[in-house]
């Protein structure tokens, strides 16, 4: 199998060398903007390096794998589908309704396969969770609490490309609510403090963030958000059922220190990011993409599922900046 990788920035350098040890993949194409940059990384990973988009589209690539800014997304996922080709595309398929809802309807039509990294649906934890749940093992559940703690801020430059802390980070948290669930969200409350460095307040994003959902069965969760968690990245749910409850992401690199005389230590190295704390699950949705390319297995995570989480994004902002509940069927593109 021949994949052709664009963007070789950080997660793309990632997936790139997992795409070389899979077995099944016989060659890896890369580009870049920053053409000596894949240059580098296909020295370092035996890779071959393609001078532009167009030659992915034409050097015969069975598959693409789309890593570059968000801005290019949309546009790439779109030229993928109507040359037929399958796709994985990092999250999310742009930063607005409009601009997924014409890349979706071009994969549709062409009948293609777009499959979106939302890596949380192969980390072991979740998974475990999701079964936990599945299986009854919670009893009714009546309580979820989600987190993402990012340990510093990204550069300030990139702060008005994310689309926002709802879009940008959360989401995940909304993806990974309704996968280990399985059910829907129906309206949020969302509110939101710029009151950290100057660069969010410019930039017209926030720092720190939390929502409250109700699910479509009555469950009500919680999914909070910083950018300036000095302890370390910290993403973590927890499932409270009439049963039992149960975490994800607790373990002894939680980056969280208990103030009782038996409580567990801190940790000696917590998590420095999210490349090192997803790693396996970053290498295993990358796996499942050539399993889905190879037809030994359906498409997990599907572009529709990224709309979801994108709506649900969009219902925060909105409660945000208007201060009130909204429900998710005020957000067009269902």
């Amino acid at each position: 199998m021949r994949i052709g990788l664009i963007g070789t920035g950080r997660i793309g350098t990632f997936h790139a060398a997992s795409l070389c040890r899979n077995r099944e993949v016989g060659s890896l194409v890369v580009t870049d903007a920053d053409l000596a940059r894949a240059q580098a990384l296909a020295h370092r990973i035996g890779a071959t390096t393609a001078p532009g988009v167009d030659e992915i589209f034409t050097w015969g690539v069975d598959a693409v794998v789309i890593t570059t800014a968000t801005a290019a997304h949309a546009e790439l996922i779109s030229r993928a589908a109507r040359a037929g080709l399958p796709v994985f595309c990092e999250k999310p398929i742009a930063l607005d309704l409009p601009g997924t809802l014409s890349a979706l309807r071009d994969v549709a039509a062409a009948g293609t396969v777009l499959q979106m990294g939302f890596q949380r649906r192969f980390d072991f934890g979740y998974v475990r969770a999701r079964e936990a749940v599945r299986e009854g093992r919670l009893g009714r559940l009546h309580t979820v609490r989600a987190m993402t703690s990012d340990p510093a801020p990204p550069p300030a430059a990139y702060l008005p490309l994310s689309g926002g802390l709802y879009r940008d980070c959360l989401v995940h948290d909304f993806d990974a609510l309704r996968w280990v669930t399985g059910r829907e969200v129906v309206e949020v409350y969302a509110a939101g403090s710029d009151a950290g460095p100057a660069m969010f307040r410019e930039a017209g994003d926030v720092d720190t963030a939390a929502v409250v959902l109700t699910l479509d069965d009555g469950v009500l969760a919680t999914a909070t958000a910083t950018r300036l968690n000095g302890a370390g990245y910290d993403v973590r749910m927890e499932l409270a059922g009439e049963a039992d409850q149960v975490a994800v992401g607790l373990d002894d690199r939680t980056p969280i220190a208990s103030t009782e005389l038996a409580g567990p230590p801190p940790a000696d190295k917590p998590w420095p990011g999210f490349l090192e704390r997803f790693a396996p699950a970053y290498e295993a949705e990358l796996a499942a993409f050539v399993d889905v390319v190879r037809g030994e297995r359906a498409n997990p995570c599907d572009g529709r599922e990224a709309l979801t989480a994108l709506r649900i994004a969009e219902a925060c902002e909105r409660s945000r900046r208007e201060r009130r509940a909204v429900r998710i069927d005020e957000v067009p593109g269902a």
